[in-house]
């Protein structure tokens, strides 16, 4: 038992060091990156001019109402068809 537990202490002490290179390794390639492509990603979706939103209107509070609606007329014509064809 005494044993198991010293192996698996060294395994993690084996994994620390090596987590924290691969840590190290990828907080520098990020960081060359982000040199590299310096202003890309100021917007947080990309975008760096919204002028196309202006002129814009919000969804109202109706919007479900008329997804029901549109839903139900489909129904309504699937209906109309099956009851067509038997």
């Amino acid at each position: 038992m005494g044993r198991y537990i010293e192996q698996t202490e060294g395994q993690s002490e084996l994994q620390q060091r090596i987590a924290a290179e691969l840590k190290a390794k990828a907080a520098a390639r990020a960081k060359q990156e982000g040199e590299q492509n310096e202003g890309y990603h100021k917007a947080p979706d990309g975008v760096d001019d919204a002028a196309y939103m202006r002129g814009t209107k919000k969804t109202t509070t109706l919007a479900p109402v008329w997804a029901i609606i549109f839903f139900l007329a489909v129904g309504v014509f699937i209906y109309f068809i099956y009851k067509m064809n038997h």
